[in-house]
C-alpha cells in the first residue's frame, strides 16, 4: 500500500506538476510568439529555425533526418521559411548537387526577438515568486534538464523533439 510520501506518489505528483507547468508555459510561449512578428511561423517551422541556428550549415537530407520528415515536406517548409526571409540557401561546399541551409539575419532576429519576449513574460511571473521559491525552481529545473540529458529524452533536438511528424508537413 502506497502512502502519500512514497516514491511512486512523489513521482506521480511531480509528473502532474510538470505537466501543469508545461501547459502554462505553452500558453506563455505562444503569447510571446504571436506578438513577435507580422509573419509568425508554425511550430514545425520554428523547430527548423532552432535546428538551423544550432547546426548550420545543414543540407535538406540531414534536416529531414533530424526532423524525421519526408524530403518533400522539408523542402516545402524551407520554401516557406525562405519566402519569409528567415532561411538562406546556397550551394554546398562539399557537393555541387546539394544545397546548404543557413539561418538568415532576419531569422536570427526573429529568434532573438521571440526569446526576448518570452523571457520578459517569464521574468514577470518569476519576479512575483518569493526568493526561496525562485531558488527552488532554479534547482528543480536544473535537475530536470540534467535528467532529460541523461535519459536522452530530448532526442538531441533543439526543441525537445516534441513536434510530431504530422506537424512537419
Amino acid at each position: 500500500m502506497h502512502s502519500e510520501t512514497s516514491p511512486g506518489a512523489d513521482r506521480d505528483a511531480a509528473v502532474r506538476a510538470a505537466r501543469e507547468v508545461i501547459e502554462l508555459l505553452e500558453v506563455l510561449w505562444n503569447k510571446g510568439r504571436d506578438t513577435t512578428s507580422s509573419a509568425p511561423v508554425s511550430t514545425s517551422q520554428l523547430r527548423v529555425l532552432y535546428i538551423l541556428e544550432r547546426d548550420q550549415p545543414i543540407n535538406l537530407r540531414t534536416l529531414g533526418d533530424v526532423l524525421g520528415s519526408a524530403p518533400s515536406s522539408v523542402s516545402r517548409m524551407c520554401d516557406r521559411l525562405d519566402a519569409l526571409g528567415f532561411v538562406e540557401r546556397s550551394p554546398s561546399s562539399a557537393s555541387r548537387r546539394e544545397l546548404e541551409l543557413r539561418l538568415s539575419s532576419r531569422g536570427e532576429g526573429y529568434l532573438k526577438d521571440l526569446r526576448a519576449r518570452r523571457e520578459t513574460a517569464l521574468l514577470d511571473v518569476i519576479s512575483a515568486m518569493p526568493p526561496a521559491e525562485r531558488t527552488a525552481l532554479a534547482a528543480g529545473l536544473s535537475g530536470f534538464r540534467l535528467a532529460v540529458e541523461d535519459t536522452g529524452a530530448h532526442g538531441g533536438e533543439a526543441d525537445g523533439g516534441t513536434a510530431s511528424s504530422a506537424e512537419t508537413a
